[in-house]
């Protein structure tokens, strides 16, 4: 018997069925050529562009599914309006508020382009409704230190605005949007004014920051000094997320808009109602506060955040509604992380586990001022957990009761999560269905390109002037087909010979082309010598024979290397 050769380099299946097949072979059972049989090559064409969207996907019972079909063939006004709005806040140059200061810095450290993106002061921006003045501090709200405090809680609009002008331990705070030259990505640069550094070891916090990169937390991505505003200010650079608003912003301030005039409520993500639900006290007058799933989805939110932040070894320090902002619909992301950790720096007194315990309680009176519509802090607890109870059910009470209650060694934030229960489902089943519909929005403007490729064509061919040294080559031939159908779609005129300028003629006799459609038309030039009657089909055929002409390797066309007739079509 002749020896077997077998690869040991092979798994075990191979060289068991390598030693049959050569046995049979040897015993002349079977050609090995015949048995190594040498498949058909098969060509594999270009992928096919040209595809048309079915109805996208909707979840049964989805509001969506109300719209007329014709509807859903496109991207939804609001969704559409909001990508706008996000859009016109990357690119706008323009300062949201008028800027009382001196002029900017042209360059930050290795940011250009600064745009302010909250009011210079009190009394510029918008008016804010009544209320005691309180600042925004690591404990909650706190009147500021002039001691002014002014507002009778009815008026009060000069009351709230040192909410507006944000402060952290004393010192005030102005945001900016800037570019980042290194890689043209926008952040948002938060500058704490007239704070000198005295250790820089303050700045040793920073980096475990930036390693966290989570949903629910404006990512940090670094901190310096600087003295291009004419003074010693402290500079973090966020990540930047367009049209954000505080909770504050969205819930409180909401009724006030800086032309005067009122502004409509926020559509929720999933549910029903606006984000701020108005209901009628039994005195009769109208007071606002968030619908309790959207505040299920806050909670929810915030905990899974402050829990990764607690796992870190890392305490939030601040925390309030005027720190976290909604970049989205319900979706909430806790902002201002890591500036008490330099502001507050004091490496022989730091307890994370009181700071971490600090968080709770300050979650807690996040709670209570989302649920009693007050940024004011509960002084009066059995008044407070009765408005709480009055629009909310005994799990949100009991949530808030626990975040709001003493410091135990029990009380953790994993503690908290457990309290959740079937909560957690129930808002992982809105993030799916929300999902869900995006991509059947994105189905929707699936290929919505196919439309300027074709018309690209037919620009490369229409009115050439010289081609292979014919000076007529776009009128002759083929050609010719296309410069009237042109003028089929393009320039058309009424019974008065006016242009007509409709858009829905042009995308229709271009959609039954970029298909191919049987359907005849006909085409008179413009002499009206000439009358030819032809289908889509036809037409079609002839641009992709005038454009293969075109893109030819060895064309003769009017540019040295032919990149005017290369592109991906």
């Amino acid at each position: 018997m002749n020896n077997i050769e077998l690869d040991p380099s092979q798994p075990s299946t191979y060289l068991a069925n390598e030693v049959q097949t050569q046995l049979y072979a040897q015993a002349g059972y079977l050609d090995t050529q015949e048995y190594y049989h040498t498949p058909p090559t098969f060509v594999r064409q270009p992928l096919n562009y040209h595809l048309y969207t079915q109805l996208p996907y909707l979840p049964y019972g989805s509001a969506s599914q109300s719209k007329p079909p014709s509807h859903r063939f496109f991207m939804s006004d609001t969704l559409r309006e909001d990508l706008q709005r996000r859009s016109e806040a990357i690119y706008s140059l323009t300062p949201r508020y008028p800027s009382n200061e001196k002029p900017l810095p042209e360059e930050l450290h290795v940011y250009h382009s600064l745009v302010p993106l909250e009011p210079s002061g009190p009394g510029s921006g918008t008016s804010s409704p009544g209320g005691s003045a309180y600042l925004a501090s690591a404990g909650g709200f706190y009147p500021h230190p002039s001691g002014s405090g002014g507002g009778d809680g009815k008026d009060g609009r000069d009351s709230r605005e040192q909410l507006r002008r944000k402060w952290f331990a004393g010192f005030s705070s102005m945001v900016y949007k800037a570019t980042n030259r290194e890689d043209g990505s926008l952040v948002v640069l938060r500058r704490i004014e007239g704070f000198r550094l005295m250790q820089e070891s303050a700045f040793g916090g920073i980096e475990a920051w930036r390693k966290i990169k989570h949903p629910n937390i404006v990512s940090l991505r670094e901190a310096f000094t600087t003295r291009a505003f004419g003074d010693h200010s402290l500079v973090f650079a966020y990540d930047y997320h367009p049209t954000a608003q505080t909770l504050y912003n969205l819930h409180f301030a909401s009724d006030a808009h800086p032309s005067g005039a009122s502004r409509p409520p926020r559509n929720a993500r999933y549910g029903r109602g606006g984000h701020a639900q108005r209901d009628s006290g039994s005195n009769g007058s109208v007071q606002n506060h968030v619908e309790e799933s959207i505040m299920w989805s806050y909670v929810i939110q915030i905990a899974n955040a402050m829990k990764e932040v607690h796992d870190q070894g890392l305490a939030l320090r601040s925390l309030d509604v005027t720190k976290v902002l909604v970049t989205g619909k319900n979706r909430v992301r806790i902002n201002c992380c890591g500036i008490f950790d330099v502001l507050s720096y004091d490496p022989r007194h730091v307890n994370i586990e009181a700071l971490q315990q600090d968080d709770l309680i300050n979650f807690g009176r996040l709670v209570f001022a989302l649920c009693c519509h007050s940024v004011a802090p509960v002084t009066n607890l059995t008044k407070a957990l009765e408005v709480l109870s009055r629009h909310y059910s005994p799990d949100m009470k009991n949530v808030a009761l626990f975040l709001i209650s003493k410091p135990a060694p029990g009380k953790v934030i994993d503690q908290l999560l457990e309290m959740f229960g079937t909560r957690l489902l129930t808002e992982m089943n809105a993030l799916q269905n929300y999902a869900d519909q995006l991509e059947g929005e994105l189905m929707s403007e699936l290929e919505n390109g196919r439309l300027v490729r074709l018309m690209s064509k037919m620009g490369f061919i229409n009115e050439r002037p010289d081609f292979n040294h014919e000076l007529r080559w776009s009128e002759t031939g083929d050609r010719y087909i296309i410069s009237l159908f042109r003028d089929y779609v393009f320039h058309q005129v009424d019974e008065t010979q006016k242009p007509v300028v409709n858009i829905t003629h042009v995308i229709a006799c271009l959609n039954k082309l970029d298909t191919g459609s049987d359907e005849r038309i006909m085409l008179v030039s413009r002499d009206e010598q000439t009358c030819l009657v032809v289908s889509y089909k036809e037409i079609k055929a002839c641009i992709d024979s005038a454009f293969s002409e075109l893109a030819r390797p060895d064309c003769q066309g009017f540019c040295d290397d032919h990149s005017c007739l290369r592109g991906d079509f």
